[in-house]
């Protein structure tokens, strides 16, 4: 169910950023991000991320924007003091410590300067950083400076929180604390935006996702949303002669199968027994030698040549696709009493059930759909890689955002 616009910490329409030249950094995205959840924006080099992060700072000016920040018309003032802002490559004076570092942007924040003495000391050790808090800046590394600018954006306890690459330079160790301040935010009720390039790290704290290509907002919402039409059980069998093997799953689970066969270069292994004939077709008459592992039958290897792969595929009577890649069984189910029968079937024909597991795309696999298909006016284009930095000339025609 959508959320109300009460709901929304952030709720923007229409923001659109030209620069000199006609560059097109932002073409009128819309994104709403609710109160309390953590938000994860990315996109490839050039995408308008931090613009767009700027523009709710005021540090940029919008050719355009329509929407709130915490309730309050984009570009209101008195709304920053609520927010805390993580920039990407920021500086802080380096003949300060990091204690008086956060004492003085508490002050800037207008923290009184008991409190902001408290909760320098709370936020050093809640970011790791408690046993170098009276060390000047200047004798920090780059994932030291992360930590110390993470506890500067939680200084003023704001509502809403805007991070900028949070966890670039910073160790295996420091992004999980990173993660995991993150996650305690969450629970008190705190809205986290940030922006990142380590889509594990985004995977894994996000509760929905904004993928922004030259500008646009190519995908948005939870990754079980932007992944649900593509989620499958995936069921591995084991068995020794695969065309044997491939006949019992046929018959096991009646339906209207279809074996589709493509080629593909010889470096690639043959992965299944060919159709009669098709050899011969292929120009690629003669012997088959086995591989004494898999059984799998393989052409010869012969420079310039292809060989084949046969993938069978149906819709099985409930409704659900089906298809079969050599000893592996993908079901277009999400729900695992529904695999159930398929498992039941499958063993009462004498097959063996190696592995069944539940997948789905990953962020990773969205983002660089997103980015090899993204295409202008809210259209999908494959195979159209997007060239990095913003788009030039005309700007896009939106289509409605999620």
């Amino acid at each position: 169910m959508a959320a109300a616009p009460y709901d929304h910490a952030i709720d923007l329409k229409h923001v659109a950023k030209i620069y000199r030249g006609n560059i097109q950094a932002l073409q009128g995205i819309g994104m709403h991000v609710r109160r309390g959840e953590v938000f994860g924006l990315l996109g490839p080099n050039g995408a308008g991320k931090s613009t767009l992060v700027k523009i709710m700072m005021t540090v940029v000016r919008p050719t355009r924007a329509e929407g709130t920040i915490l309730g309050n018309p984009v570009g209101d003032k008195s709304t920053l003091a609520r927010v805390g802002y993580l920039p990407e490559n920021h500086r802080f004076p380096r003949y300060l410590t990091g204690r008086q570092t956060l004492e003085f942007f508490g002050a800037l924040a207008k923290v009184d300067r008991r409190t902001a003495r408290r909760r320098a000391g709370e936020l050093l050790e809640t970011v790791g950083m408690a046993g170098w808090a009276n060390q000047k800046v200047g004798t920090y590394s780059k994932g030291m400076m992360q930590r110390v600018g993470l506890a500067q954006a939680l200084m003023s306890d704001p509502d809403l929180i805007l991070l900028d690459e949070p966890t670039d330079g910073v160790d295996p160790v420091g992004r999980k604390d990173i993660r995991d301040v993150m996650s305690r935010l969450r629970e008190q009720g705190k809205t986290v935006f940030l922006n990142s390039h380590v889509l594990t790290e985004l995977e894994s704290i996000c509760d929905r996702v904004a993928i922004l290509v030259h500008g646009q907002v190519a995908r948005q919402g939870t990754i079980d949303e932007l992944t649900i039409a593509r989620q499958r059980y995936e069921v591995e069998l084991a068995w020794q002669n695969p065309m044997v093997g491939r006949e019992k799953v046929l018959a096991a689970l009646p339906a209207a199968w279809s074996a589709i066969t493509t080629t593909t270069p010889v470096s690639a292994p043959l992965r299944y027994p060919p159709p009669p004939g098709l050899p011969e077709r292929l120009g690629l008459a003669g012997p088959a030698p086995a591989l004494p592992m898999l059984g799998y039958p393989q052409l010869p290897d012969v420079p310039g040549r292809a060989v084949y792969r046969t993938v069978d595929r149906c819709t099985l009577p409930a409704g659900h696709w089906a298809e079969l890649d050599g000893p592996v069984l993908r079901v277009g189910m999400t729900d695992p009493a529904d695999v159930q029968p398929i498992l039941d079937a499958l063993r009462g024909a004498g097959l063996i059930v190696r592995r069944v597991q539940p997948m789905r795309v990953s962020l990773e696999d969205l983002f660089m759909e997103a980015v090899n298909g993204a295409a202008f006016g809210g259209r999908i284009v494959p195979d159209q890689r997007a060239a990095p930095g913003a788009h030039r000339g005309a700007p896009a025609e939106q289509g409605a955002c999620p």
